[in-house]
């Protein structure tokens, strides 16, 4: 599927007026080799622990973007080298990270799209604390699992349904 977030904004105007299509503040960076990447959310809370962002890519991804809302942190990174890796092996189309990722020059090399909003090189704690499948939010906007999730070098779109 190829898109252009700008294109879908300017075609779906009514769903942006009735909150059911919302853009992400421009505060993330664009790292691995997908620059434009789509596909239903799978959600994920945490804070500067990345057990469960390894778990859930650990799992068959199907076309899912991994929607990991790490708390704005800049203190670790969630998401590194080896993650990316996975993520890319099993599937996964991308991943929105609300915190930072690490390894940067191995995500770059993965066919896989990140967003983040920084690079740190330290690694997160391991405690296993975190939620999945919940809503989130991430810069004020909600993103709840099976929300569509359009990204590309405009911007990142969360809808609550999936758009042509």
């Amino acid at each position: 599927m190829t898109f252009a977030t700008c294109d879908i904004c300017d075609a779906n105007e009514d769903k942006i007026a009735a909150g059911t299509l919302a853009v992400l503040p421009p505060i993330f960076q664009s790292y691995g080799a997908q620059r434009a990447f789509s596909g239903p959310a799978t959600t994920l809370k945490v804070f500067e622990d990345n057990v469960l962002v390894r778990a859930t890519l650990e799992t068959p991804g199907n076309g899912h973007v991994l929607v990991v809302d790490g708390g704005g942190s800049l203190r670790c990174a969630l998401v590194g080298g080896n993650l990316g890796v996975l993520a890319e092996k099993n599937g996964w189309a991308g991943i929105v990270v609300n915190g930072c990722i690490r390894d940067s020059e191995e995500i770059n090399a993965c066919r896989i799209g990140v967003r983040a909003l920084a690079t740190h090189p330290q690694r997160s704690v391991r405690k296993g604390v975190g939620d999945r499948d919940l809503r989130v939010s991430i810069g004020g906007v909600a993103i709840r699992p099976g929300d569509w999730i359009y990204a590309d070098a405009d911007g990142v779109l969360v809808s609550a349904e999936k758009l042509d």
